[in-house]
């Protein structure tokens, strides 16, 4: 996610049937508020930190979020083809030990403790994981047990960093293992992932799937939508993986925040940036239409009147696309903060 702050807020009215279990209440069905947090890993605020001290700061994070109202805790537990639990498929996090593939000491596992700490206080618990990304920068070392090490021809590199090649069956196959372990054991009541699908694309560089292409892409006159395709294939099969294994458990994204300009697409926004469908192979509408998605939380963190990419004009727009899936809306806590309403400054 394109923030630096630990935690970033979304605060939208849940449509009817949504995420959370209606309560009955008479004839109708009310309204829930989903009021959900994001508490990542890759800030570094948990790498090193012993096991007690690190389980007072994730109460205390609970505990003020709790106390702000929040209802629902979605944790980055996937960063990087590794695991802030104990799978069974991918090593430790270094952004939870130091060193990938270290177990930490005293002995615990980080999303179990949190699903327990969530629901001990009404929360719900949403497993982020980031699918493709398997090293931040080329310069972090892989454990022996990493999957690159075993298949190192399911990846490319791209920039400073290096992905599973999204085009790749056996890439596919081995995120659904991976989610559908953690479905498996242990309680969540959502798998989340969030806007990195395929990479933000680096200027005067392409993604390097020649290969791939040559080899899958044919009946694609055009890359773009053969990438798309790519991804389209991997939320499908997600979303299968899950409601085989326990149909109650939700399957959310965060996009980023614009889908299409209209320059580029009548149905598109009145905005000028980076496009989910165009650049990072996103078709988020098409999932949300299919059904593959529970829910959408686009990251709408730029504030209203921002020349590019307008917070009023966005929000606006995504909710006459929502394709009947409940739709929030990811706010920015630290743009919100300092870039007040210009038609209510005093807000």
């Amino acid at each position: 996610m394109k923030i630096k702050s630990f935690l970033c807020v979304l605060l939208l009215s849940l449509l009817a049937g949504g995420v959370f279990a209606q309560v009955q209440t008479g004839p109708v069905h009310p309204k829930r508020e989903f009021r959900a947090a994001w508490i990542q890993a890759v800030n570094g605020q948990f790498r090193g930190v012993p096991t007690d001290k690190l389980k007072q700061t994730l109460i205390s994070q609970l505990n003020s979020l709790q106390g702000a109202g929040i209802n629902a805790i979605i944790f980055q537990v996937r960063p990087e083809g590794d695991a802030l639990y104990a799978s069974r498929l991918e090593p430790w996090s270094r952004f939870l030990t130091g060193v990938q593939g270290k177990a930490p000491e005293p002995y615990w596992d980080p999303m179990q403790f949190m699903i327990e700490e969530c629901h001990k206080r009404g929360m719900e618990f949403h497993a982020w994981i980031n699918p493709y990304r398997t090293k931040t920068t080329l310069k972090n070392e892989l454990a022996p047990g990493h999957v690159y090490n075993i298949h190192p021809e399911w990846f490319v590199t791209y920039g400073d960093q290096l992905y599973f090649d999204p085009a790749l069956p056996e890439s596919r196959r081995h995120i659904c293992m991976v989610v559908s372990d953690i479905v498996s054991r242990y309680d969540v009541d959502a798998i989340h992932m969030d806007d990195y699908f395929y990479p933000y694309p680096i200027k005067g560089k392409d993604f390097p799937d020649d290969a791939s292409f040559a080899r899958y892409g044919g009946g694609f006159g055009d890359r773009g939508d053969w990438r798309r395709s790519n991804v389209n294939i991997l939320i499908k099969k997600l979303h299968e993986t899950i409601r085989e294994i326990k149909p109650w458990v939700k399957f959310g994204v965060s996009p980023f925040g614009i889908y299409r300009n209209e320059s580029n697409d009548p149905l598109g926004s009145k905005t000028k940036g980076l496009q989910n469908y165009d650049d990072l192979y996103a078709d988020v509408l098409l999932w949300a239409r299919e059904g593959w998605i529970d829910y959408n939380i686009p990251q709408i963190y730029w504030q209203i009147g921002h020349p590019v990419a307008d917070y009023e004009t966005l929000v606006k727009w995504w909710a006459k696309h929502t394709e009947n899936r409940p739709l929030f809306i990811g706010q920015s806590v630290m743009n919100t903060v300092q870039h007040a309403d210009p038609n209510n400054p005093s807000v």
